[in-house]
């Protein structure tokens, strides 16, 4: 006869609570706890008296349907005699731990059911080692398939792509790139190479990462850069003008970071990836991307070694075929060779035409303009101190001023043409200055002819005599308007342009680079291919005798090359003509445009000398005169010798009013230079009508020089002297 054991409760629940390593739950029927040992409480935090009479419900995860994970796991207890499994388990503490769990039935001496006992095991350890184990297997086969794919591929493009996506699935990351450590003249610019995880177009519209404290140490190769939160670093945020990323900017919390180095030490580039969340990346992330970084650097040192092997491999073989094309074409080389003299033969002698209606054209212009200075002086003189009533000569006056300014624009045309004329460039926005030339533009050519403008947006700046570029433009316009007697459409457009070598070897003068261009477009009767070889040429015209001289393009071309740019017309008999300026980059920095204000003619203040240094006595007399009528006390001399007797005498003036070409054996520019070793801080104000080199080099004033070109009127002559003199 079988015996049975019973124990006391107390003596039951004593045994249950010295398997302190085990948790063992008892149930009854409806799942509601009836004990709970201490190995529970060790593995769970809650103690019997606060779990006793409720569910297991929360010791399962709410995310992963705890009601459900409970019933399922009783319900096979019931039916099969065991139910449990393994998985997450919550605590008290709201941490958690991997556990091992059974679940079996208890029945009654009827075989009725009334209760379960749950058996808990703590295996968080061997869950951590399992994950670690398998994350590191993960990131070895990563790697490895990296490694096979990075030896196979010599395409440096795909090669970065390879590396970028294996590390975006090796860190987890939502997004990687790469930049190529390219780095601009300020320091301050990297180029993105590739992106994983991302379209391109969600980075392409933000500038390059600049030389931040963020981004130094990767760029710098100093070492890999880990933050949970990068918006929480120290280093984030301290650069203007954005402090911190750009509006719009894909979020960024976890941040991971490595150099890619060069086996030569050379900083290739920086592997970059990111999460919204905070906290994804760790130290294994760290170790892996550590490995993938120089795995990166051999393939791509690799596929640098492979371009240049084949650039060299290409060279080679392009000097072999160009080799057998010269042997096998060497009459057509030698043709094209003669051609080629000859073409140069035709640029050689139309340079020497340029140069020597130059040289004819400077040799004139200084004693014509002098003869214009005493025209015009004079004829404004007339025309100020003429009664009202005086009608008939006061028109008479008008009229033979106009005549003397239509001289005075004919020689500065001349001189355009052949590229003498003494620019002052200063940097110019050409929108700007388009747009407000737009008024005259439509006064210019007509209410029949329609304009548009189209302006680039961000157009960049260039460095161009302003005055100068309205003009040319203005003779465009007019050019346009002739070719179209019945009317049409006017088209000026401005674009940046790049000309390459390509281009500059087809078009002599021309320097490959960065430029600003201007097109003027019409729809006129067009040009054919002769008039066309001929449009630049001073006096040619295809105008009726009387309607133009032939001067407008010649003074477009020579302004544009002096100016180091470069001018294209394009023309079909029919179809109208395009030109298109060219006008070289302005890199750095300029003033703004400066707005011209009208102003009442400025007189001299209390006291102010003048010194009048000019050879020619109706010219000095002229000079003299008019200083006079605006209150300046003058000293006048008539080369540099007498100039320089007349202030040792009479000591310091307030300015110097010379002509730069003077007899004597002294130029102007030699008496200011005499003047100034004694009087450093002396104002000089220089006239011409035309000087080769002694204040202006290949076409450009030198620095700190000031001049008024001849003829010049009253009113030029009083405000460019009261803005010398208040220069400070």
């Amino acid at each position: 006869m079988k015996s049975s054991i019973h124990f006391p409760a107390e003596r039951l629940q004593q045994i249950l609570n010295s398997a302190i390593d085990t948790g063992i739950i008892t149930l009854d029927a409806e799942g509601n706890i009836t004990s709970w040992s201490k190995g529970a409480e060790r593995l769970l935090g809650w103690s019997q008296e606060e779990m006793l009479g409720k569910t297991l419900i929360e010791i399962f995860p709410s995310n992963e349907g705890a009601p459900d994970l409970l019933a399922a796991e009783l319900a096979d207890a019931r039916l099969n005699g065991k139910g449990g499994g393994e998985g997450w388990r919550m605590r008290k503490d709201a941490g958690r731990i991997w556990a091992v769990g059974e679940t079996t039935p208890l029945f009654g001496g009827e075989q009725e059911l009334v209760g379960f006992v749950k058996i808990l095991r703590d295996r968080t350890e061997q869950r951590q080692t399992e994950i670690a184990l398998r994350e590191r297997t993960r990131a070895l086969e990563i790697l490895n398939g990296a490694g096979t794919s990075l030896a196979r591929e010599n395409d440096l493009e795909k090669v970065v792509q390879l590396v970028t996506d294996a590390g975006v699935e090796l860190t987890g990351a939502q997004f990687g790139a790469f930049f190529y450590n390219v780095i601009n003249k300020a320091g301050e610019s990297y180029m993105l190479y590739t992106l994983s995880g991302v379209p391109r177009e969600a980075f392409s519209k933000f500038p390059m990462p600049r030389n931040t404290e963020v981004f130094a140490p990767t760029f710098l190769g100093q070492g890999i850069l880990r933050s949970d939160d990068i918006t929480k670093d120290h280093r984030y945020g301290k650069n203007a003008p954005r402090r911190g990323m750009p509006e719009g900017h894909l979020p960024v919390r976890s941040y991971l970071a490595v150099p890619v180095i060069s086996r030569t030490g050379e900083v290739i580039g920086g592997l970059f990836f990111g999460h919204a969340d905070t906290g994804v990346f760790d130290e294994e992330s760290e170790k892996g991307l550590a490995g993938l970084a120089g795995e990166a650097a051999v393939a791509i040192d690799n596929a640098r070694l492979f371009d240049a092997a084949q650039g060299e491999l290409q060279e080679r073989r392009r000097a072999e075929e160009a080799l057998r094309q010269l042997n096998a074409n060497l009459e057509d080389l030698v043709r094209q060779k003669t051609d080629e003299l000859t073409r140069n033969a035709d640029a050689l002698r139309q340079a020497q035409k340029m140069e020597a209606v130059g040289q004819l054209t400077g040799g004139v212009a200084h004693d014509f303009n002098n003869l214009l200075q005493i025209i015009v002086g004079n004829l404004d003189t007339l025309m100020r101190t003429l009664p009202p009533e005086a009608g008939r000569l006061r028109r008479a006056a008008s009229q033979a001023m106009n005549g003397a300014r239509r001289a005075a624009a004919l020689t500065q045309r001349l001189l355009a043409f052949a590229r003498r004329q003494a620019l002052d460039p200063k940097p110019v926005d050409a929108n700007a200055l388009i747009r407000g030339m737009s008024e005259m533009l439509h006064r210019t050519i007509g209410e029949i002819y329609q304009i548009e403008v189209v302006l680039a947006g961000g157009l960049w700046r260039t460095e161009a005599d302003p005055n100068e570029l309205e003009s040319a433009l203005l003779n465009l316009a007019i050019n346009a308007r002739d070719a179209m007697p019945d009317g049409g459409k006017l088209t000026v457009e401005t674009f940046n342009a790049h000309l390459d070598e390509a281009y500059a070897a087809m078009h002599a003068e021309v320097i490959p680079g960065q430029y600003a261009a201007i097109s003027v477009s019409d729809t006129g009767t067009g040009m054919d291919a002769e008039i066309l070889s001929r449009v630049f040429e001073p006096f040619f015209t295809t105008k009726d005798q009387g309607k133009g001289t032939g001067l407008g393009l010649s003074q477009v071309y020579g302004f544009v090359k002096q100016s180091k740019g470069h001018v294209k017309i394009y023309s079909e008999v029919g179809d109208g003509t395009t030109v298109k300026i060219y006008l070289p980059r302005l890199i750095a920095e300029g003033a703004e445009d400066e707005v011209a204000e009208s102003a009442p003619i400025p007189e001299a203040a209390d006291g102010e000398f003048i010194l009048v240094v000019e050879d020619d006595p109706d010219v000095r007399a002229y000079s003299v005169e008019s200083l006079r009528e605006l209150g300046y006390q003058i000293l006048e001399a008539k080369d540099g010798p007498t100039a320089l007797q007349l202030l040792a005498a009479h000591g310091p003036v307030d300015l110097i009013f010379t002509d730069v070409v003077l007899p004597g054996g002294m130029s102007g520019a030699d008496v200011v230079a005499k003047v100034r070793e004694l009087y450093p801080e002396m104002k000089a104000l220089f006239t011409t009508g035309y000087s080769r080199n002694a204040i202006v080099h290949h076409g450009r004033l030198d620095k700190g020089v000031h001049l008024l070109t001849k003829p010049f009127s009253f009113e030029d002559l009083a405000v460019r002297v009261r803005d010398i003199l208040d220069l400070k």
